[in-house]
Parts: structure tokens; sequence; C-alpha cells
């Protein structure tokens, strides 16, 4: 009987944990130099990837500086393009060149426009996205997006931000309902 009710509790448990913390429940994706940020979903592991598209001459790909993919942990853990739908209305970002800025282009998500980002190559020539966090311009990491996909079209309930401020380093974080 002991053994029953440990069994349960620690069941109990780890059900709370989950709940509590659901972005920490996913795989993260493998260290890359030029990931931007990822992005995940309550609903499934499937993670997307926001990578930066260096030129060999190390300046941004001016006509899509952001090259964004799946891998589907849900699957077999495989690097998936996205397709024309998710590209154009789900995942999808709008870029344009910020004027007399080098390597500096300013866009923001085509499902969701209320917030503009800038990528760009910082001092140490590396590619940072630096989005709204608790009305700063931040180094966005990761976005965990929490879905209720009981009606005809899923809905979002809230959108966690993670990621670090540019000058001190420091983590921070925002949680919104959109």
């Amino acid at each position: 009987m002991k053994r029953l009710l440990l069994i349960m509790f620690s069941s109990l448990w780890f059900h709370q944990s989950v709940v509590a913390f659901p972005a920490e429940r996913f795989p993260i994706p493998p260290a890359s130099a030029n990931r931007l940020f990822y992005i995940q979903r309550s609903s499934n592991a499937n993670t997307v990837v926001y990578d930066a598209n260096i030129l060999p001459n190390k300046s941004l790909n001016p006509n899509q500086p952001v090259h964004t993919y799946w891998i589907r942990y849900a699957d077999k853990g495989q690097k998936e393009e996205l397709n024309l739908i998710q590209r154009t209305l789900a995942y999808g970002l709008y870029t344009n060149k910020i004027k007399d800025e080098a390597n500096s282009f300013e866009g923001y998500f085509l499902a969701y426009r209320k917030r503009k980002f800038v990528v760009k190559l910082n001092a140490k020539n590396q590619a940072i996205a630096l989005f709204p966090i608790n009305g700063k311009l931040q180094i966005l990491e990761r976005v965990f997006v929490s879905v209720d996909e009981s009606g005809f079209t899923p809905a979002v309930n809230y959108i966690e931000l993670f990621g670090k401020d540019e000058v001190t380093n420091k983590d921070v974080y925002e949680r919104f309902k959109p």
C-alpha cells in the first residue's frame, strides 16, 4: 500500500511540475553559432528554430536575414522546412533593412505584428535578435506559447519570452496574453 501511495504521489508531483513549468519539459535544440531563438508550443515538442542567415562574407543575407525551420522532435527529431502556410501565416517573419545601419534588419512575426524586433550583428560580430521584453529591447533566446486547441481554431493562452539583457547579460523574462 505504501508503495502504491508513493507511486501515486510521485505521479501527481510530476504532473503538477509539468503543468507549473511547461516550457521546461521540451528538448533544447542543439547549439548553433547562428542561432537567434526558437519557439516551442504546449501542443507538442516540435520546435520552430530561427537562425541568422550568414553569408560567406560574414554579413546577414539582405534577401533573407533569418532562416526558419522545424525540428520535429515529436516525429524522429528531423529538421524540416516550414510549408507555405506556416511560413506566410504562422511562423514566418517580415524583415526590412534598417536604413543607415549595416547588417541590421527590423521585422515582426507575421502572426503577431504588435512587437517589432531587430536582427543584427553585435559588436562581436555575432547575430542576435532584439525583441521587446518588459518594454525594453532584449536579446531573445526562446519563446514558449501555451495553446488551447479545444475549439475549432487554436487560441493562445499566453506567451513566455526568455532572453538576456544586452548590456548586463542578466536573464530576462516576460509572460503576457496577446
